[in-house]
């Protein structure tokens, strides 16, 4: 995709960070179309280990990556695309916006192979049909994806969200990558927050286990996006108007790539 003339912005958004404080759907529907234009993706971790847990299925995690099994993919994909997705569509369709769902799945969006079978039917992916989301963007729509992907011919495989987010962004040029969390950042060994980090010392931080479970794939997804010149950054999506404030160098983690100023 060549460059734009209206700044993409790529979100991720987790169940946790929408409470009742939060603005971020409100704030995309304003911006959409005029300032920027969105593609937001999203997750669902907490839905599906609580329905998980009402089918006694066993839940498992493995460097931050949920375990998936053929009864629980049933579910994720139930979770993720029956109701998380649709929630989300209805609400930003609510306050005024065009908002279109869709999963990994559709169109073959985000084709992917197994990650190994420690994991299950988790998904590393290999190629984003950024002409779908270019094609919605084009036409003012705000593509809202659940994180599943298609290894080829049709086995459908759970995908991280902010793997998934984070190649999305690197396939469409996008200008910058959020991710919406429930903290104000990445914190140091102190528990101090940073307003940046780079590759170095993320790795640092994650081989002396200040980093760990679900913000290792963040912070992944954010140095492939930072890797080739994407504002990548890592805030407190539960504040009020967090999205219009991510100028502001107070507002979570800048993660920047080796080299990159």
């Amino acid at each position: 995709m060549n460059k734009k003339t209206v700044p993409i912005s790529v979100v991720k958004i987790g169940g946790s960070t929408l409470g009742s404080d939060d603005t971020s759907l409100r704030d995309i529907v304003a911006q959409h179309g005029k300032d920027r234009l969105y593609v937001v993706v999203h997750g669902g971790g907490s839905l599906i280990s609580e329905w998980l847990d009402q089918l006694n299925i066993e839940t498992k995690f493995l460097d931050g990556l949920r375990v998936t099994s053929e009864p629980a993919l049933d579910v994720v994909i139930s979770v993720l695309r029956g109701i998380v997705n649709t929630s989300l569509v209805a609400e930003l369709n609510s306050l005024g916006g065009r908002a279109i769902g869709l999963s990994g799945i559709d169109g073959n969006l985000i084709v992917a192979r197994q990650t190994s079978p420690e994991l299950g039917l988790v998904g590393t992916i290999t190629q984003v049909r950024t002409h779908i989301l270019t094609h919605l963007l084009s036409e003012k729509y705000i593509p809202v994806v659940a994180p599943l992907g298609i290894q080829p011919p049709n086995q459908a495989l759970n995908i991280n969200a902010d793997s998934a987010a984070g190649e999305i962004a690197r396939e469409i040029n996008a200008d910058e990558l959020v991710f919406m969390t429930d903290v104000d950042g990445l914190q140091d060994e102190s528990g101090h927050t940073l307003k940046k980090a780079d590759q170095h010392l993320i790795e640092k931080l994650t081989r002396n286990g200040t980093l760990t479970g679900g913000m290792i794939p963040k912070t992944d997804a954010c140095l492939r996006a930072a890797e080739v010149g994407i504002n990548a950054r890592i805030i407190n999506g539960t504040k009020p108007s967090a999205l219009l404030s991510l100028e502001s160098e107070s507002n979570g983690t800048s993660v920047r790539w080796n080299g990159r100023p």
